[in-house]
């Protein structure tokens, strides 16, 4: 953990590790809106630090990606820079949905190299007339930041590309370096022109996926949002990755983190679980992750299109003449159409193949069956992509000779720059649609070609057809892209299975215009309701919604570079210090304390159960005051207990959570409900251990009142669902005996009815009123769900009305998360540092000191951001 001062995240690349040129100095104060401004040495203030701020403030909505929303060239007479709004961007589309009163700022890179001495007037040129940021990385950075890490690492491994792929680079630390010290200068840039008491941050893809830490750190409230506009692996795949802990702890540094799709989602809450041991929640139709007091919620929901400007490209004349030639040129065939960029994943080989099966399998489509296969420019000219296209043209070749006649070609490669007018051309006329890739995230073909078979007024007197006439259309889609689970009328397809692809096209062109008609009519209801401006109201809406409990916790920032995290409490829920226990403690003259053994005296996760000398020594130090009456309230065994604390003449014990209780160690076992039958064993005992046979890792624990099964050692993902199947399972059969079924840390346990933790406090403090020795003080600790009925226990009980004041009551629990007490502990050092703290005032001859080692501990933690 880390106090205020280490603040830098850039401590990580520091030094002699990256030696890139400075980016220019931030923009000028009067540039940048009454905001937390940047000083003149580019450090942002803390954002308890307001500044000057204008009674007529709007809120933003700052949109971070890689590339600005803008088109850039320069004048080649006056030299100038022009710029104008890049309209087929999604990041330009989106706004269209946010809300009207915010507004929008864009921080991004140029799409074009502006020399240094140009940025400065470039910069407050974009700020003043587009509302953008430019970052204006260093070429050197900016080539191992993109083209480095985020192509050659990320983009590949998130489409399930292993390192070990031929072609696919190692892993390589000094792209992982520029790609942290890229994601800085855009943390800088932000933080130029927010306001963290009203902006919104929504930061996209996986070119920024350690921003929201670096912004986080910054400003430890910023209402922040992350969408991932690629696909998420799943954990075996996304483990390979190196630096796989350090990504996934920056992006719960934001509020709420959006997918596509479910699968993906499910990948990233999987990789959360196995590597974090986080687990999700699903409430009221949210997702959500307690991570250090904070929810992170989960959004799932594909970007759409832009319906206005799809609408208004099919109403330009350049589109109807497009359309009219295009459909003179093809007249009497059935068109295919397929537009894709140039990569390793769109499939376009195994289109070819799946083609040329369906020719050879229904012969009467030869003639008459055209692929119309539109090839966007590559993105990279990597040897790989090269040599994708090298063989789809050798494939196209081969299918176009063995089935093409004169006049006819199979398959027709268009590459080269296609105009949008034209595609949208091609889609329209097109009676069927594929999208064959093998992995893809972002992908609005089919979205686009719905909408052009959709047609438009135009296009109806371009092609002489009535405007009431059916819209039919047929899409083949991929089962592994992200848009696939939105479009439920298309036909789904596994595109390595090239017969399944060439029998799913066949049915595509065979269709009944009938069921082609109902598949487009429910295709186009989607597609036209859940536009890009749906998409990004819903992301805005669920962001505000995130960001709700802000200002309503309190917050501490700790960890080192990466490893940094927000801590968020209640303000009731606080650390319980030894500065607020040990005065309360002294001025008590009986004392009622109940502990917790597992995960509070000794750790959760500890291969050695027994105590520590130390615990011993601390147990002992505390029994020996006769003003305390000190218990182990456990659900382990009364053998494993009694051996273990031997040494503890005056500690009293409760094992199997109050079944059995002694009040020392020359004191016999008590039995709560003596009377009690056990006839269910024999239901429950068989039932768990066919869990424990179907599942590695589970053991199955008897005691003398209980049965427990353990999976903390079995696949996490497995066991979870196990547990659960158990839970359900043992609920059924039990349902008419006595007993009760909970679902604890890693356990699933049956005991009989009215046993819990609660029952031994109430039991202790009660017996304790009787002998009329009514407590004035009392500490519970525990870490476990079952310790919550011991927290409520001793906060709902009614005391002693003859006492001159209410008891002092400190509930506590081990780690920060939702509890009924209202202190919490971090770890059992801090739980044993505490006892020694209460153990050093019990004796004349140790007074308290104000150097304990809990004190020290608390100095380092307690550094509110």
């Amino acid at each position: 953990m880390v106090a205020r001062s280490c603040l830098n995240l850039l401590d990580l690349v520091s030094g002699d590790m990256l030696n890139f040129p400075q980016t220019p100095r931030s923009l000028p104060r009067v540039m940048t809106d009454p905001v937390i401004m940047s000083s003149g040495d580019g450090k942002q203030s803390n954002d308890d630090d307001s500044g000057v701020f204008s009674s007529e403030y709007r809120r933003k909505i700052i949109i971070v990606s890689n590339s600005l929303p803008l088109n850039a060239k320069r004048d080649k007479v006056s030299g100038k820079w022009c710029f104008s709004y890049d309209e087929d961007s999604i990041f330009w589309q989106l706004k269209d949905g946010l809300s009207p009163e915010a507004d929008v700022v864009y921080v991004g890179s140029l799409k074009a190299d502006v020399d240094a001495n140009e940025q400065e007037k470039v910069s407050l040129q974009l700020l003043e007339e587009f509302n953008c940021v430019p970052t204006f990385i260093p070429s050197d950075l900016y080539k191992q930041f993109h083209d480095g890490f985020c192509k050659q690492q990320l983009w590949p491994l998130f489409h399930y590309m292993l390192p070990m792929y031929p072609g696919n680079r190692r892993f390589d630390r000094s792209q992982w370096q520029a790609y942290v010290s890229a994601n800085k200068i855009f943390a800088d840039k932000v933080m130029e022109v927010l306001n963290p008491e009203d902006d919104y941050v929504w930061v996209h893809d996986y070119h920024l996926m350690v921003l929201p830490t670096f912004l986080r750190k910054r400003c430890s409230r910023v209402r922040l949002g992350f969408f991932l506009h690629s696909p998420f692996p799943s954990s075996e795949v996304y483990k390979t990755l190196p630096v796989r802990g350090e990504i996934l702890k920056a992006l719960l540094n934001a509020d709420l983190v959006g997918f596509h799709t479910f699968d993906y989602a499910r990948h990233f809450l999987s990789c959360c679980r196995r590597m974090l041991g986080l687990e999700h929640e699903s409430k009221r139709g949210y997702i959500g992750l307690e991570y250090f007091g904070r929810t992170i919620f989960i959004k799932i929901l594909p970007p759409g299109i832009h319906m206005g400007r799809l609408q208004s490209t099919l109403d330009h004349p350049s589109s109807s003449n497009k359309v009219r030639e295009i459909h003179q040129q093809f007249k009497g065939k059935k068109l295919i159409v397929g537009v894709d960029d140039m990569d390793l994943f769109k499939g376009i080989g195994l289109k070819f193949l799946a083609m040329e099966q369906l020719l050879q399998q229904y012969p009467e489509q030869q003639g008459e069956l055209i692929l119309i296969q539109i090839l966007n420019p590559p993105s990279s000219s990597d040897k790989d992509v090269e040599d994708a296209k090298e063989e789809a043209y050798i494939s196209a070749k081969r299918i176009n000779e063995r089935f093409g006649l004169e006049g006819y070609e199979p398959i027709i490669i268009i590459d080269r720059h296609v105009p949008f007018y034209e595609k949208a051309a091609y889609y329209a006329l097109a009676e069927c649609c594929i999208v064959n890739a093998v992995r893809d995230g972002l992908n609005l073909v089919p979205y686009k070609y719905t909408v052009c078979r959709q047609g438009s007024s135009k296009l109806d007197e371009a092609l002489e057809i009535a405007s009431d006439s059916p819209r039919v259309s047929a899409l083949v889609v991929s089962e592994f892209i992200g848009c696939s689970p939105s479009l439920s009328g298309a036909i789904r397809v596994n595109p390595w299975d090239i017969d399944a692809v060439a029998e799913a096209l066949n049915l595509a062109i065979t269709m009944p215009d009938g069921e082609k008609q109902l598949r487009h009519e429910k295709h186009y209801r989607y597609v036209s309701s859940h536009d890009v401006a749906y998409w990004a109201r819903s992301f805005e809406q669920d962001l505000v919604f995130s960001c709700k409990d802000h200002y309503n916790n309190r917050c501490w920032g700790f960890g080192f570079g990466l490893n940094f995290r927000i801590l968020s409490l209640s303000p009731s829920f606080r650390r319980l210090s030894i500065d607020h226990i040990v005065p309360a403690y002294e001025r008590s003259s009986c004392r009622a304390i109940f502990l917790d053994y597992d995960g509070t005296v000794v750790p959760q996760a500890s291969i050695v159960k027994p105590p520590s000398p130390e615990v011993i020594s601390v147990l002992n130090n505390i029994c020996s005051d006769v003003r305390n009456t000190v218990f182990i309230v456990s659900g382990r065994g009364k053998t494993s207990l009694s051996e273990w604390f031997d040494q503890c003449e005056n500690l009293g014990i409760a094992a199997e959570h109050g079944y059995f209780i002694r009040w020392g160690k020359h004191t016999s076992w008590q039995m709560s409900h003596a009377d009690t039958d056990f006839a269910w064993k024999k239901i429950a005992e068989p039932v768990m251990r066919s869990y424990m046979e179907a599942t590695d890792g589970s053991s199955v624990e008897t005691k003398e009142s209980a049965l427990v099964w353990h999976y903390r050692d079995a696949d996490p993902d497995f066991g979870s669902w196990q547990a659960m199947e158990l839970l359900d399972h043992l609920e059924n059969v039990l349902a008419n005996e006595p007993v009760v079924v909970k679902k604890g840390q890693h356990i699933i346990e049956v005991k009989p009815q009215g046993i819990t933790k609660g029952s031994v406090a109430q039991e202790v403090l009660s017996s304790l009123t009787k002998k009329g020795k009514s407590p004035d003080f009392v500490l519970c600790i525990g870490d476990d769900r079952s310790d919550e009925d011991m927290f409520e226990s001793i906060l709902a009980k009614p005391y002693s009305t003859t006492s001159s004041s209410a008891p002092q009551i400190f509930a506590c629990t081990v780690g920060q998360k939702p509890s009924k007490a209202r202190y919490y502990l971090d770890d059992t050092v801090d739980v044993m540092a505490l006892l020694e703290g209460l153990g050093a005032t019990s004796g004349p001859k140790s007074r308290y000191s104000t150097e304990t080692p809990f004190e020290k501990r608390e100095v380092c933690f307690e550094n509110d951001v």
